[in-house]
């Protein structure tokens, strides 16, 4: 008597990384964000809870794919036993070519998600949890900078240089999203150029005095 036997298959655990590239690929194709959660999760053969279990929207999601590029990156960068040693400016150095590493890696939906919308306001918000991030990253760089500083008079504000690192991300951003260079080569030059320009200023200057010069300087040119 022949005996048969039922092939059992093990359905894959959805994890928020499959999730993440499952969206990305979607948008990509269809050159759109998905109408609903519930078509989304129909054409993807996935339940409806299971994309709840993380996000509870497109928008959640969106933010949340710009927080993986961070903790990927940041992962990345604290496998490297040097890094610890290095200084401040090689850290951002590092951070920054790392980021924009992941960034090229995901050129295609970068440049969508940042041009889905005709508000550039309404592009930008998917990118409030890895701003909270990388501020957070620059405060710790210069907590241990001022840290070495006995002088009080000689340690700079953790809030200005804070948001002025974001700043110069967002520039860095914008750089390399109109780059055409290969490999986007002068990307890698913009990003060594400010960083030890900023660096450059920070070390023998007030970052508050900067500010102000260039507050001066505006307003002298719309004079």
């Amino acid at each position: 008597m022949a005996t048969t036997s039922k092939k059992t298959t093990t359905k894959k655990v959805l994890d928020k990384d499959k999730l993440i590239a499952m969206y990305m690929d979607y948008v990509l194709e269809q050159e759109h964000r998905p109408k609903t959660v519930y078509k989304f999760c129909k054409e993807n053969k996935i339940k409806e809870e299971e994309f709840y279990n993380f996000y509870g929207s497109f928008e959640g999601l969106q933010k949340g794919i710009w927080e993986r590029f961070y903790e990927h990156t940041m992962n990345a960068i604290n496998k490297s036993p040097e890094f610890e040693s290095f200084s401040n400016r090689e850290k951002m150095l590092t951070f920054y070519y790392t980021f924009f590493e992941m960034l090229t890696a995901n050129r295609s939906y970068v440049l969508f998600s940042l041009k889905e919308h005709e508000s550039q306001l309404k592009n930008l918000q998917q990118l409030k949890g890895v701003r909270k991030n990388v501020k957070s990253f620059a405060t710790e760089l210069i907590q241990d900078g001022n840290s070495d500083k006995a002088i009080s008079a000689l340690q700079q504000s953790e809030k200005v240089f804070s948001e002025a690192t974001w700043v110069q991300l967002m520039f860095l951003m914008k750089f390399w999203m109109d780059d055409n260079s290969p490999q986007f080569e002068s990307t890698d030059v913009a990003i060594e150029k400010s960083v030890n320009t900023v660096f450059d200023v920070f070390d023998n200057t007030p970052l508050e005095r900067v500010i102000d010069l260039g507050k001066f300087l505006w307003k002298e040119k719309m004079a």
